[in-house]
């Protein structure tokens, strides 16, 4: 599995959980000397990225763009696919399928978290869900033939009502009926909305493309009560070989909630192949 970690621009929202805001190139440097394989760059709009500059500097550092995500989108200009306007759907539309286009210059994949939006009051779940799925529709069209795949993300109560858990998540893939559209788990909502990590994880085994990871308190892993071992062993059992994308709080400071995380990973893959090598022998 490759480790990312979450990154964005100086002038990000402090509700983006990320480790570093910073220049991107410089995030991508930084990244590079601690260890990560990719980065994950949480956007506002595509114009934040100098695609010319970064592909010089991943191609310095051997680094990759995992995803971008698209929280920025929602928490910021207040763009989502479940809005009652059509006009602000189709903005939000619009905006995501100029990050679908840069993530194709990366072979990178795109984050639909909180820009799927919720169910407003005057709106029943149905109609939020057919006003989602239509969105979805029009950004797989513009995704598919890119190659890029288009990440579920499901979000606890507490930050949106809508598509909450791995199961809801699923559900939604599986109506869209899109073939690029997959699971993105998240073990700090799935800490909240999920009875059982591993019960979750095999159950949408055939939908996961993408994870992010946080501990209990959103602090890098290892600095709370998250059961990785069971997460890891369960994405072991299913096969799962892709990217685990760190998604944090900058604390107690940035660099040491990124080397924290980084490390603490590597030594649990490591423990993994160990434990996995010793019983084949």
């Amino acid at each position: 599995m490759k480790i990312g970690l979450s990154v964005s621009t100086a002038d990000a929202l402090p509700s983006a959980f990320v480790a570093f805001r910073d220049d991107l190139c410089r995030c991508i440097d930084r990244c590079a000397d601690l260890g990560y394989d990719g980065v994950e760059l949480a956007l506002r709009d595509t114009s934040q990225v100098d695609v010319l500059r970064m592909k010089e500097r991943l191609a310095a550092t051997g680094l990759q763009v995992a995803c971008i995500s698209t929280g920025q989108v929602f928490a910021a200009d207040h763009l989502y696919f479940t809005h009652p306007d059509v006009v602000v759907r189709n903005r939000a539309v619009e905006r995501i399928i100029d990050m679908i286009r840069l993530a194709s210059e990366f072979n990178a994949k795109v984050n639909m978290g909180r820009v799927r939006g919720m169910i407003h009051a005057e709106d029943t779940p149905g109609t939020a869900r057919q006003r989602y799925i239509d969105c979805v529709c029009r950004c797989a069209d513009i995704a598919e033939p890119l190659d890029v795949e288009l990440l579920v993300e499901p979000v606890n109560r507490y930050e949106v009502n809508f598509i909450n858990n791995c199961a809801e998540g699923v559900d939604l893939i599986r109506e869209s009926g899109r073939r690029g559209s997959r699971l993105m788990p998240d073990t700090f909502h799935m800490n909240i909305e999920d009875p059982s990590f591993r019960d979750a994880l095999l159950r949408a085994r055939d939908f996961i493309g993408y994870i992010h990871v946080a501990d209990s308190n959103r602090l890098a892993p290892g600095w709370g009560h998250l059961p990785f071992d069971e997460v890891f062993a369960a994405l072991e059992d299913i096969g799962y070989d892709d990217w685990v994308t760190v998604e944090i709080l900058p604390e107690p400071d940035p660099d040491a909630a990124a080397q924290q995380a980084v490390r603490y990973l590597r030594s649990r893959f490591v423990g993994q192949l160990a434990s996995r090598d010793s019983v084949i022998a």
